[in-house]
């Protein structure tokens, strides 16, 4: 279900002819509406680790009756820009479809330049995923303590609990996991015990270790499971999450530069960009990122506090609570 969509599709204003850049395709709920929008004379580039989310997506924006020509990219969206300009800035190759940059030969964008007048990133990751006790994302499931978005990935969570170092361990729960020190560390400590006696691969064995570690009190006083902000720490590193982002935003920040100066760019003048973040480690680049692009005379702000979920909404989805959408508009355009 994809969170905040009535909002997205107002404040992001897709519009008949519009290139639509998907950053996080999941299973396809906000492409398939931006879709619709812009139309026949429109396209979509979609963007996702996972193979299989990837290929869901891409039927679904595809079958939409009277849509718009659809490519799915199988990478990161850190990668964007480079993505794109293999798509064809200013051309895009006609009758490709690019999955991981391999020219398949099947039906794919429309010719035209590819410049995107629409971007979306939802940083939340699919119920799939969630869902699959397979992937180890979540400890309500037991499974392999795995977590990689991209299956193929060479790290495993079961490997950097097997491998860290404590105190680089503490660190990341630290950091990442956004817990107080003192928590970090017994988290931290209690792993490297337990590891030495048999080793930690299974998403319940990991969360009731850190159960364990976490002071009872402190526990009580949480509505998150205590495992929650270790999983959430060891999902972003596996995943290099916060790295990808950053690099998304500088090349957000790059090309709609150069789309204001009327130079070459991946991104049109006016184009609308949209980040759903759903922590704060998240938000605070994302905001940081956007304010600059304000300051710099590259962007103008959308939103200026970020949009959040109706209770109506919460209700029906509760991963929603989280959500913030923050938007800017490309100077210059429309």
């Amino acid at each position: 279900m994809p969170v905040l969509l009535r909002e997205v599709l107002e404040i992001l204003d897709p519009r008949p002819g519009d290139v639509v850049v998907d950053c996080t395709a999941g299973l396809g709920g906000h492409a398939a509406a931006l879709g619709e929008k812009v139309g026949a004379g429109g396209r979509v580039v979609l963007f996702d680790l996972d193979a299989g989310n990837l290929a869901a997506a891409t039927a679904r924006v595809r079958a939409l009756g009277g849509g718009p020509s659809v490519v799915g990219v199988h990478a990161s969206f850190g990668e964007m820009g480079m993505r794109l300009k293999g798509l064809g800035v200013g051309g895009a190759a006609e009758g490709a479809e690019f999955l991981g940059g391999a020219e398949l030969g099947v039906p794919g964008l429309a010719p035209g330049p590819l410049i995107a007048g629409v971007i979306l990133a939802d940083l939340g990751f699919s119920s799939t995923q969630v869902d699959d006790a397979g992937r180890g994302f979540s400890f309500m499931r037991d499974g392999p303590l795995d977590m990689r978005l991209n299956p193929g990935a060479a790290i495993t969570a079961a490997e950097l609990v097997q491998t860290m170092p404590e105190r680089e361990l503490m660190e990341l729960i630290r950091d990442l996991g956004e817990e107080p020190p003192e928590v970090a560390r017994r988290i931290a400590s209690k792993v490297v015990q337990e590891r030495q006696s048999v080793p930690i691969s299974r998403t319940v064995q990991l969360a009731e270790i850190v159960r364990a570690a976490v002071p009872a009190a402190r526990a009580h006083q949480s509505a998150l499971h205590p495992a929650t902000k270790t999983f959430q720490a060891l999902r972003i590193c596996v995943n290099d999450e916060l790295g990808s982002l950053q690099r998304l935003l500088e090349t957000i920040a790059r090309a709609a530069s150069h789309a204001r100066d009327g130079r070459a760019s991946v991104i049109a003048p006016g184009a609308r960009i949209g980040i759903i973040s759903f922590h704060s480690l998240e938000d605070r680049p994302v905001k940081q990122a956007f304010s600059a692009m304000v300051e710099s005379g590259t962007a103008e702000h959308v939103t200026r506090k970020p949009v959040t979920a109706s209770e109506e909404e919460i209700a029906r989805n509760p991963r929603s609570r989280s959500a913030k959408l923050r938007v800017i508009r490309v100077v210059g355009g429309r």
